[in-house]
């Protein structure tokens, strides 16, 4: 075990908690603004009431709804980094946006010894009952990336992510900033929840927001000709805030071109062409949700609660964002985001 490392992760972990800080599978081994609060209830996991002796006998499990993209490899290397650092079994896998098939990977690890879970639930009733078995089952449960709002409901003790609502706010102050004057939110994947608070949060700060349901990133030259077809139709809009970095950069930026438009662009999330994207003003910013933390740090809260009975976050979510990637900064980013940690 690598005591230096697991007490820096743990100490990460607990200031972002105190500091309050304002989106196919595989599986992988060991190589490698707060909600409401409410009361932290959650167990050791079955068998931990006693430090592991060995911690490769600890197996700890994390089931996405990542597709392999550019967002959720960084993802998995957050996870495989931490099972490495901690000397644990990680069962890591997606289920590529299909909520059914996430369910059944809970069910499937419940059954398979996992000893805490770690779960994105951008469709909270799809899997709500398949984490009602892992409760039942004594595992420590911890939603990530998606699900901060509901957290407790899912019965995990904390949530490692974004408040997605904060992040659109930011990003409505931002299109402020830059004079737009009707911004146009593309939807790339139904049922999310996290994806629609973002479109509600820029209205928040906003004002004149315009949704559009497109494709998504399953067919990134649709969802540009359904872009492009809405900028042709309305003038009007003169902003497009893209929820993920693949569509800002694979949808959005040609689609604006194409359309012969000159508008500001900002993005959730990043990728290497995103950072480029920003560095030569072809994108006016990214926001940055850092989800190489939001694989890692899971981990670190279930191997402590499993360690040593640590209930971590207060009953409230643990930010990993928001933060922004703009001009300014790009360059740093960029290194970060090359070596594939950003």
């Amino acid at each position: 075990m690598k005591l230096a490392k697991v007490a820096l992760a743990a100490c990460a972990a607990s200031a972002m908690v105190l500091s309050g800080c304002s989106s196919s599978g595989t599986t992988a081994e060991s190589s490698a603004a707060p909600a409401s609060a409410a009361p932290a209830s959650a167990e050791p996991a079955a068998g931990g009431d006693a430090p592991m002796a060995e911690n490769a006998d600890m197996k700890l499990c994390m089931y996405t709804h990542g597709d392999g993209g550019g967002f959720w490899s960084v993802a998995k290397k957050g996870a495989e980094k931490a099972a490495a650092d901690l000397g644990i079994t990680l069962d890591y896998q997606e289920s590529n946006n299909d909520p059914e098939a996430q369910a059944q990977m809970i069910e499937a690890g419940v059954s398979a010894g996992c000893m805490g879970i770690a779960v994105s639930a951008p469709n909270p009733d799809a899997i709500k009952d398949a984490l009602a078995k892992a409760e039942e089952a004594g595992i420590p449960i911890i939603t990530m990336n998606s699900g901060s709002k509901v957290f407790t409901e899912l019965g995990a003790f904390t949530h490692v992510g974004q408040d997605e609502f904060v992040a659109g706010q930011g990003a409505g102050l931002k299109f402020k900033e830059l004079g737009a004057t009707k911004v146009l939110c593309p939807v790339h994947e139904q049922s999310n929840i996290g994806l629609q608070e973002r479109c509600d949060g820029l209205k928040d700060t906003f004002g004149n927001v315009e949704n559009l349901q497109v494709s998504g990133l399953a067919d990134l030259a649709k969802t540009q000709a359904e872009i492009q077809a809405k900028l042709e139709a309305d003038p009007s809009i003169d902003g497009i805030f893209a929820l993920n970095a693949d569509i800002a950069t694979g949808s959005a930026l040609p689609a604006a071109e194409g359309a012969g438009r000159t508008i500001p662009i900002g993005t959730v999330d990043l990728s290497g062409d995103a950072v480029q994207a920003v560095k030569d003003g072809k994108l006016a910013f990214a926001i940055d949700q850092q989800q190489f933390a939001q694989g890692y740090l899971p981990l670190v809260l279930l191997y402590l609660n499993s360690l040593n009975g640590h209930v971590l976050g207060g009953g409230l979510p643990i930010a990993t964002g928001p933060g922004f990637v703009t001009a300014e900064n790009a360059d740093l980013v960029q290194k970060l985001a090359a070596a594939g940690t950003r």
